[in-house]
């Protein structure tokens, strides 16, 4: 007999796990931190699977006790363990410290970690043709060359392959992250780029419209630039063959804490919401209420807001009126 295969999963995130270490005041001897579990990968995947998405995270960590106490807490998160490895070496780390306004200064020690470790092999191809959408980001390619070849062969693989460039200067230079994100657009159901950084950087591209424009000219199905407080210009196919533009204004944040993670949360949301029958500007109004509400806890974890909460927030304004598949 043949043994009944899990079903599969509605998200699975791929990406580096960090331990974060956050203060409240510049870094220095004696200063009092908060430790923490974060990363893009864990940030997405968590809001991913708070707005309702069965969601794996492939990812590797240690193989000790501080590898299992993520695992934890990603099950904590709501997230499937079932993607998890575990070898032998440094488990990557930040630290991060966030100002009243939520501005944020990182440093980082991740040169040679476990997570850096990722590869193709990692990718199973049942696993992540099965899923109805895999999420990678510009880090996770530019963390190793095994990490990228990763990411490379499971958008080939997916239904659905949503990019986030997040273009990091220390990570990649321009002219890598720009080759990546172009090889990747043809196979990418969705792009996240940010204006005006990103957009600038990679694409060349003066407005939010001309970059959704440049990236589908590139082959990516979906765009969605996220201005930051200004709000997001979506871009993507109809169901009759043609295309729509339109905007998503951003939300106010109740509070503001620490900025980290609202963009991952926007991504995993958004995701999660397309994938679970939400429109495209439904699900991105989705995201674009959590993103606003994580800022409120302190680190990329610190806050994920349940769906219930989103979609509260999503319909406090005017342009709130949704239609929903939850």
């Amino acid at each position: 007999m043949q043994q009944n295969r899990p079903r599969p999963f509605d998200v699975v995130v791929m990406g580096e796990i960090l331990v974060e270490v956050a203060t409240d005041v510049a870094f220095g001897h004696g200063v009092p931190a908060q430790l923490g579990i974060s990363g893009d990968a864990l940030n997405v995947a968590a809001a991913a699977a708070a707005a309702g998405a069965r969601t794996g995270l492939l990812a590797v960590l240690t193989d000790d006790d501080l590898g299992q106490a993520i695992a934890a807490r990603i099950r904590e998160l709501g997230i499937s363990d079932e993607l998890l490895s575990f070898r032998t070496g440094q488990q990557g780390v930040y630290l991060v410290h966030s100002d009243p306004e939520g501005q944020r200064e990182f440093s980082y020690a991740r040169t040679g970690s476990v997570g850096s470790t990722l590869s193709p092999d990692d990718v199973d191809p049942v696993v992540f043709s099965t899923a109805k959408a895999v999420i990678a980001s510009g880090i996770a390619c530019a963390i190793s060359a095994s990490s990228r070849a990763a990411v490379l062969k499971a958008s080939g693989l997916s239904r659905r392959f949503i990019f986030d460039p997040n273009f990091r200067p220390r990570l990649t230079s321009v002219e890598e992250a720009t080759a990546v994100l172009t090889d990747l657009a043809p196979r990418t159901f969705l792009a996240t780029p940010s204006f005006p950084g990103e957009t600038s950087a990679l694409l060349g591209c003066a407005t939010p419209k001309e970059a959704a424009a440049k990236l589908r000219s590139l082959g990516a199905s979906n765009v969605a630039v996220t201005c930051g407080a200004e709000g997001i210009q979506l871009a993507g196919d109809l169901m009759d063959g043609s295309s729509d533009s339109s905007w998503i204004d951003s939300i106010p944040a109740p509070a503001v804490v620490d900025q980290t993670g609202a963009g991952d949360a926007f991504v995993g949301t958004l995701t999660a919401r397309m994938v679970l029958g939400d429109s495209f500007p439904v699900a991105a109004r989705y995201g674009a209420a959590a993103a606003s509400l994580v800022v409120g806890g302190k680190g990329g974890t610190g806050f994920i807001p349940t769906f219930d909460q989103t979609r509260t927030h999503a319909l406090r304004t005017p342009e709130g009126e949704l239609s929903s598949h939850a």
